[in-house]
């Protein structure tokens, strides 16, 4: 296992080439929109949506109802009258159609058409989510991989360290002592590999979750997307753009038109009924006509109602206050988390050039007996510390920019430019809005739901 994750880590390069093609970040990107469960999930979420804008139109709508009717009676017109008794059976055909309701059907069509809307905003943000553990699982695999070519590295310095103190021991330069202490240095050092060994199956784990497969010969990192100038510029982009905002003002004008529904309850509803009736000893009957119903009582409950959806509305301004707050501090977090990183990565390279030339003169010094084993090793510690810092303040500069975009709602796989075919919400909703049955329509949205399995 140990041979299999050096080899990875450390000749990587030299051993894929050969045999497979770099796979590259876009690539990342593309398998993990291409499997990912969550979308998957969402989406037919959405689909269930778009159902409820079907049957809202539906209710504009006669219902048209067959019964048959099959049974046995025994009845006697008089007390001397002789007992009429025989199976008869009934054919009835009705149809009832709301002719006015002060637009009670006309808010719930636009109350489902708005949650669609809503329902789309959280497909892009499961999207976000979707984009962004991949690039931090692609990042993650590059960083475990330097990561354990340094502790490998460090384990064979050590070694050499231990092999170099036990030499001056055998001539009496140094005491035992100095001999403990490399060994313990290198028994730490072994540890920290082993750890780094860890951390990259882990990491592999998260790439093969975020992307499908675990990872072969990943492609060095491309440069970084274009960010706005500033950080204002970049909260502007995103109370415009984020898909949470974007839920959230859906979400009160579904308030907003919850509230009118309740308010138009308490009007009544005019019906119109039709119906046909055959019996089978040959007789018929027709019926039509207008029923006008308004409920007079109902014990508070549509006050209540009324009261509860002006809640509902209330809370949902509220959210989207909030929503507006919470996306201009995820900015403003991410912005200074890059701002930190950057800063990290050049305090990193000035320290790696101190650590590495204190490490030079120390180790230089040992050879002529002016500085001890611990002296060393501990200079040799200082250096391999400021280079893992290095690597991870790097990694999180790269992946600073990503939760920037994350931030702006811009990580998509339109702003990326994978330029692959992407899931189009609009599709299902434009073959189903209208409720189609048996139709030319029906039959196109058969073909779309067997694309979809």
């Amino acid at each position: 296992m140990r041979g299999f994750f050096a080899a990875a880590a450390v000749a990587v390069s030299v051993l894929a080439a050969p045999v497979a093609q770099a796979e590259t970040l876009t690539d990342a990107f593309i398998a993990a929109y291409r499997t990912s469960n969550l979308l998957d999930k969402q989406a037919a979420t959405l689909r269930a949506a778009d159902e409820d804008v079907a049957q809202a139109m539906s209710t504009l709508r006669p219902v048209v109802d067959f019964v048959l009717g099959s049974g046995y009676s025994r009845a006697r017109q008089a007390s001397n009258a002789p007992v009429t008794e025989g199976v008869r059976t009934t054919f009835d055909l009705t149809a009832q159609l709301v002719l006015l309701d002060f637009g009670r059907r006309a808010l719930q069509i636009e109350i489902a058409k708005e949650s669609v809307l809503a329902t789309r905003e959280l497909l892009r943000g499961v999207e976000q989510d979707v984009l962004f553990a991949a690039v931090a699982a692609y990042v993650d695999v590059q960083v475990n991989q330097q990561l354990l070519s340094l502790r490998d590295s460090n384990v064979r310095l050590v070694t050499q360290e231990l092999r170099a103190a036990q030499d001056r021991f055998e001539v009496g330069e140094i005491t035992r002592t100095d001999v403990s202490i490399a060994e313990a240095r290198l028994a730490a050092a072994r540890a920290g590999y082993a750890a780094a060994e860890g951390n990259l199956m882990v990491a592999r784990e998260a790439f093969k979750a975020a992307t499908g497969a675990y990872p072969r010969n990943l492609a060095r990192l491309p440069t970084s997307p274009r960010l706005p100038a500033s950080m204002e510029a970049a909260r502007t982009v995103a109370l415009r753009t984020h898909p949470s905002l974007l839920a959230a003002q859906r979400r009160v004008t579904i308030g907003d038109l919850a509230v009118e529904l309740q308010k138009a309850a308490f009007r009544p509803t005019l019906s119109a009924r039709a119906g046909v009736g055959l019996n089978d000893a040959g007789g018929d009957d027709q019926s039509f006509g207008l029923s006008l119903n308004q409920r007079v009582y109902s014990g508070g409950n549509q006050a209540s109602l009324l009261r509860q959806s002006i809640a509902n509305r209330d809370g949902a301004r509220a959210d989207l206050g909030q929503a507006g707050v919470q996306i201009a501090q995820a900015v403003g977090n991410a912005w200074a988390g890059l701002e930190i990183a950057n800063a990290q990565v050049q305090a990193g390279d000035r320290q790696i050039r101190a650590a590495q030339t204190a490490f030079d003169g120390v180790r230089e010094e040992a050879s002529l007996g002016a500085r001890t084993t611990l002296d060393v090793l501990n200079a040799e510690q200082e250096l391999l510390d400021a280079r893992v810092t290095r690597i991870q303040a790097e990694a999180q500069r790269y992946l600073g920019v990503y939760q920037i975009l994350q931030a702006m709602g811009l990580l998509s796989v339109e702003h990326l430019q994978l330029g692959i075919p992407t899931y189009d919400p609009a599709a299902y909703y434009n073959t189903v809005k209208n409720a189609p049955v048996h139709s030319a329509q029906g039959k196109k949205l058969d073909r779309i739901l067997e694309k979809l399995k």
